[in-house]
C-alpha cells in the first residue's frame, strides 16, 4: 500500500536515533548544535557602564542651578573604578569605562563647552540634562545565572560571541552522524571519466553530498553496480559502522533494481516502499536494528533531491537536536493545475516582496529528471493531493534547499 507523505513523514521521524554529544573548543563550534544550556557567568553589563564620551557629575548639584563643573580625572574604558572627591567637579569618561563612584549621569561633550581657569580644565553645561542618562546599567541586559543558550540551538557567530563572553572554551555539541551516500547503476562512471554515448557521470550522489556539507555532516561516497552479489558484499561491512545510508536509485520496478531485496536480505527491516507523492514516489525507507536507517531514493534527480529535504534533513535536524523548526509558507506567483492524486512539489524561486510576503514563482519544470530546473529554483513548494487547481496568492508550505 502506497502511503501519503504524512504518514510516511512520521514513521521516517519514528526512527530517530541520537547521534550522540562530544566536547570541542568553541572556535570549532559554529554550525554545531549545542546540547547543554550556556548560562551569564556574571551580570550584563558586569558593571554600571558610561554610554557616551563626555563627563560624569552627581545629578543634585545640576538640579541646584550649579553649571560649570570642574575635571577631577579621567576614567578610561578598562581602566579601574575611579571615585568622585567633590561632587560640585566633574570626571571625564570614556564609552565602555566603569561609571566613577558617586557620579550617576553622563553628559555628552556635544553638550559641554570646555575652557581652562587658574590651571585647572573645567566644562560648562549648554543643554538640559536628565539625571542617570547615558548609563548602561550593571544587569540591565542579562542577569547574572540567566540562560543565555539553550540546548538544541544551531551556534552560529552571535552565539560565538556569547560563548566569548561567559568565558565557554569547550562546549558540548552533538556529534555528526556517520553517513555513506549510495550511487547505484551500471551507467555510472566518475566524474573524471569521459562517459559514452550510454553512459551518465555520477552527479546525484554529489548533490546528496553537498546537501549533507550545508548541514556539517561529511559523507562517505560509494558507487554499487548493478549486481546483487556484489551490492551484499559492499554494504555488509558498513552496517556495524555507519548511521544513515542514502542511496540514489535502484529502488523502482526495472529488471536491474536489486537494492530493495539485498538491503532485506542484510536484515534491514523496510518500513515503506513508495510515497503519494510526485517526484519521489517510489522512495524506499527502512532501518537495521543495529545499524544505520536507510533512505533509498529514486534515481531522477529531481526526485532524490526533493526527498532529502522533505525527509532526510528533517530526520538528521532531530538526531542532532535541533530545537524544530517552523515551516515557511509562500504564495503562489501565478495559477498551478495538476490532476494525478499526488502531493505534488514544484520547483520555485522565492522573492521577498515590499508587503512582507514571501511569493513562490514556478520554474520551467520538464518532470523529475530535470536536473537544470534546479539551477533556477530555490525551494520545492508543497502542494496537498486532495486538490487540482492552485490558485494565485493561495499560500503553502515550501522546503528550501538554498
Amino acid at each position: 500500500m502506497m502511503l501519503t507523505v504524512a504518514d510516511a513523514y512520521a514513521l521516517v521521524l519514528g526512527t530517530v536515533r541520537d547521534t550522540g554529544t562530544e566536547i570541542i573548543p568553541f572556535e570549532k563550534a559554529t554550525g554545531r548544535i549545542l546540547r547543554e544550556p550556556v548560562l551569564a557567568d556574571r551580570p550584563f553589563p558586569p558593571f554600571d557602564r558610561v554610554m557616551m564620551d563626555g563627563i560624569a557629575i552627581r545629578y543634585d548639584s545640576f538640579a541646584r542651578g550649579q553649571r560649570v563643573f570642574v575635571v577631577e580625572d579621567m576614567q578610561a574604558a578598562g581602566a579601574p573604578q575611579l571615585q568622585l572627591s567633590n561632587t560640585a567637579n566633574c570626571i571625564e569618561v570614556m564609552t565602555g569605562a566603569v561609571l566613577p563612584e558617586l557620579t550617576d549621569t553622563i553628559i555628552q561633550y556635544e553638550h559641554l563647552q570646555a575652557a581652562e581657569h587658574e590651571g585647572f580644565k573645567r566644562f560648562t553645561v549648554k543643554h538640559p540634562e536628565k539625571k542617570g542618562q547615558h548609563i548602561h546599567r550593571m544587569g540591565s541586559d542579562v542577569k547574572q545565572d540567566a540562560v543565555l543558550l539553550n540546548s538544541g540551538v544551531l551556534l552560529g557567530p552571535a552565539e560565538a560571541g556569547v560563548l566569548a563572553t561567559v568565558g565557554k572554551t569547550s562546549v558540548l555539541v552533538s556529534k555528526k552522524p556517520k553517513v555513506v551516500v549510495i550511487a547505484t547503476g551500471n551507467e555510472l562512471v566518475p566524474v573524471t571519466a569521459q562517459p559514452e554515448p550510454h553512459q551518465l557521470r555520477m552527479s546525484n550522489v554529489y548533490s546528496l553530498s553537498a546537501s549533507l556539507e550545508q548541514m556539517g555532516i561529511e559523507a562517505t561516497v560509494l558507487h554499487l553496480e548493478d549486481h546483487a552479489e556484489s551490492m551484499l558484499h559492499q554494504l555488509k561491512p558498513l552496517i556495524a559502522d555507519t548511521d544513515v545510508w542514502i542511496s540514489s536509485g535502484a529502488v523502482s520496478a526495472g529488471k536491474f533494481d536489486y537494492l530493495p531485496e539485498v538491503l532485506r536480505q542484510l536484515g534491514m527491516e523496510q518500513l515503506f516502499h513508495k510515497v503519494q507523492q510526485r517526484p519521489g514516489k517510489p522512495f524506499l525507507f527502512g532501518a537495521f536494528t543495529d545499524g544505520p536507517v536507510v533512505f533509498a531514493l529514486p534515481g531522477n534527480p529531481v526526485s532524490g533531491f526533493m526527498c532529502f529535504y522533505r525527509y532526510v534533513r528533517p530526520w538528521l535536524q532531530e538526531a542532532m537536536h535541533l530545537n524544530p523548526v517552523p515551516p515557511l509558507y509562500a504564495v503562489l506567483s501565478e495559477k498551478v493545475h495538476f490532476d494525478p492524486n499526488l502531493e505534488y512539489y514544484i520547483p520555485v524561486k522565492i522573492e521577498s516582496q515590499p508587503h512582507g510576503k514571501l511569493v513562490a514563482i514556478p520554474q520551467p519544470y520538464q518532470g523529475s529528471g530535470d536536473l537544470a530546473s534546479l539551477i533556477l529554483a530555490d525551494a520545492f513548494m508543497e502542494l496537498p493531493a486532495d486538490q487540482t487547481d492552485f490558485k494565485k496568492g493561495d499560500s503553502f508550505p515550501i522546503w528550501k534547499f538554498r
